[in-house]
């Protein structure tokens, strides 16, 4: 009887083992694939996911012609920052730190750069975490990303001590820009333009993996989320803009394409709902994931500072 009892001890230990090293497996597969960056030609590479959902005819904006600088700053866990300083032809004391999507870097940010340097503000363009010339080798889709903007801003605050400082994020910008705001220790901070961002990593991920490879969220994404958790600090649920967005007290104006497949229109419904700072909203008819600047460019940026005139004084 002990014999019998110390063999089937044994299978299921081994039958448990082999879960879980294929759990593991599933998990790194799909974490790397969605989170890291670089490949066998280009250790800058953005991730593989990124060829099945960014759109392919997006180009790299035009670089802008204003003065500019480099600046660098070192994350809390080590990592070299790269940020790009430009400056308007007559400064004032509005800031904006216009924060780049997923597998993108800060040159996508020129465009909305344009548009703030034509308002008098200073513009910081960093790149986030695992992305442009910033350190890393995964992207956190908001964790670490919204640390590094506490650095940047925390920089600003020690450079100009009378800057107050917008937040725009698209995307991916967009949940690090909240989840940024909802940190008690970011100086300066006036205002936040969050554009099509999810309420969670998680549940976007989800979506994901039953539009690309038909995959059910059970149980692959829980195996993500722990191996995320060991591979880069953090867990894909750690990304959750929608589990803080209660605790920013500064205004906050929420933008969505209403023909977004990626991350849907509720998505911003949902957030806007549970933002208890003061908060309006805007969606572009027809616009697809992170369009609606390009859409309706100049209801958007009517919209955006318009909005942020009335913050001015506060």
């Amino acid at each position: 009887m002990n014999k019998r009892v110390r063999h089937w001890g044994i299978v299921l230990l081994m039958v448990v083992a082999a879960l879980l090293m294929a759990g593991y497996a599933i998990g790194a597969y799909f974490v790397d694939f969605a989170l890291k960056r670089g490949n066998d030609t280009d250790p800058l590479a953005p991730p593989a996911a990124c060829v099945n959902i960014h759109d392919k005819g997006r180009k790299v904006p035009p670089e802008l012609t204003a003065v500019k600088k480099n600046w660098e700053a070192v994350s809390s866990d080590g990592r070299h920052l790269v940020a790009t300083h430009y400056m308007p032809t007559n400064p004032g004391k509005r800031w904006a730190i216009l924060v780049h999507g997923y597998g993108r870097d800060q040159r996508y940010a020129n465009n909305y750069a344009k548009a703030y340097l034509a308002h008098g503000y200073q513009v910081l363009t960093p790149d986030l975490c695992a992305s442009g010339e910033s350190e890393g080798q995964y992207i956190t889709m908001g964790v670490k990303e919204s640390q590094e903007i506490v650095v940047w801003a925390k920089q600003i605050k020690e450079k100009y001590p009378d800057a107050q400082i917008v937040l725009h994020g698209v995307s991916m910008g967009a949940a690090t820009v909240l989840m940024a705001a909802a940190r008690d220790d970011l100086p300066g901070l006036v205002a936040v333009i969050e554009d099509c961002g999810y309420t969670s990593a998680y549940k976007m991920f989800s979506n994901q993996l039953g539009v690309i490879f038909g995959l059910p969220e059970f149980p692959i994404m829980n195996c993500v989320d722990v191996v995320s958790g060991i591979k880069t600090g953090v867990k894909v649920s750690d990304a959750a803009p929608v589990e803080v967005v209660r605790k920013i007290k500064v205004p906050v104006l929420f933008i969505h394409g209403e023909a977004d497949k990626l991350i849907p229109p509720a998505m911003m419904e949902e957030l806007y709902t549970k933002c208890e700072a003061p908060a309006a909203k805007f969606t572009v008819a027809g616009a697809g994931h992170a369009d609606s600047m390009k859409t309706e460019p100049e209801r958007y940026w009517s919209e955006v500072f318009g909005f942020l005139a009335k913050t001015e004084g506060n």
